[in-house]
């Protein structure tokens, strides 16, 4: 019995939702957004999180309050069918494609975790699979002009802490060496299949041939493979290369250039629940490794995304630190990886 077919036949029973606005100031200027979505039903109630980015489409999401109908469904399969054709923007154009998709996720994970709430079990007993102690990196760009100090500055809390950096043109020989010289290095993202973002970024063959050849260990994260010579470069590092940004379904995995050893399998972008399970399922029967990350989480979405991956892939360079880790200048004592979790008794959350 494949992993969503154990989910899929959970009882579940909806009697009404709200929506919680969270809101937190998380830079200069950046005034982030996520919506709680709180199904209730049988005297209990199942949280998910709206990761969606644009702080617009929050806005009309609470303003347009709980417009749907979702209490006819009687198993979890059903709900998520249900939620598969609805418009969860009914309001307005979302300002990004795949933000159908964080809020199809919001709307599904509220529903497992109702479903398990009321079914009186947790997430491990519900797949037949116990939660690992979850390792994890920390997620670090290192300013501009970048230098060592952030780094550093986490170092001097945990000597053992693991790092995923995004590389920069800006990054000279010396930073380079000086970085591999740490040993703390587990990943470098070059982030190049994001467009029109604050951390796009576009390195010629060079900055590959600088941080690749010094990080021999490091997973390569989301290379620019049509940037000239960097496909050609990177060939004899093809067992090292992950995908991140461009992984939404079993299908984007299957349409890579060729067979990779990991991928980044993100809850919220995969989107439903059917889809995820069957991604867990299908990564595991093709041998490949998984990893998980997160989508600057306010509220339960952060637990959430740590359960999953403690359970299905624990063993990954997962980017899902504690948020401590995050803070613009870190204070210890921190927790380190890897990070032994407590999921509660019943639902999909920690205890």
């Amino acid at each position: 019995m494949s992993t969503w077919e154990q989910l899929a036949q959970l009882p579940i029973d909806v009697e009404g939702y709200d929506l919680l606005p969270l809101a937190e100031n998380v830079s200069s200027g950046f005034l982030r957004q996520t919506t709680i979505v709180r199904l209730q039903g049988g005297g209990h109630e199942g949280l998910g999180e709206d990761v969606v980015y644009d702080g617009v489409d929050h806005d009309a999401f609470q303003a347009a309050g709980a417009v749907h109908e979702l209490t006819s469904a009687r198993t979890l399969g059903e709900f998520t069918q249900l939620i598969a054709g609805l418009d969860l923007f009914p309001t307005k154009t979302p300002e990004r494609d795949v933000s159908r998709l964080y809020r199809r996720w919001s709307f599904d994970s509220a529903a497992l975790d109702l479903a398990l709430r009321q079914a009186g079990m947790g997430l491990e007993d519900a797949v037949g699979r116990r939660s690992e102690s979850l390792a994890f990196v920390v997620s670090l760009r290192l300013g501009e002009p970048p230098t060592l100090e952030p780094l550093m500055e986490r170092l001097a809390i945990d000597p053992t802490i693991q790092f995923k950096l995004d590389p920069t043109n800006e990054w000279d020989p010396e930073l380079i060496a000086q970085l591999a010289a740490t040993g703390a290095v587990e990943s470098v993202d070059f982030k190049a299949l994001y467009s029109g973002t604050t951390v796009d970024q576009v390195g010629g063959v060079e900055l590959y041939q600088r941080v690749v050849g010094a990080l021999p260990n490091a997973w390569i994260e989301d290379p620019g493979l049509e940037v000239q010579g960097v496909d050609e470069f990177l060939t004899p590092h093809r067992d090292r290369i992950t995908w991140d940004a461009n992984i939404h379904s079993i299908a984007d995995i299957e349409a890579l250039p060729f067979k990779p050893s990991m991928v980044n399998v993100k809850p919220s972008r995969v989107g439903g629940l059917r889809s995820l399970m069957e991604t867990y399922d299908y990564c595991n029967e093709a041998g490949i490794r998984m990893y998980g990350g997160g989508q600057f989480e306010l509220g339960i979405g952060r637990d959430q995304a740590q359960l999953l991956a403690s359970v299905f892939h624990a063993n990954g360079p997962n980017d899902l630190a504690p948020t401590g880790w995050n803070a613009a200048a870190p204070v210890g004592p921190l927790l380190s990886s890897p990070l032994r979790l407590s999921p509660a008794a019943t639902g999909l959350r920690l205890a």
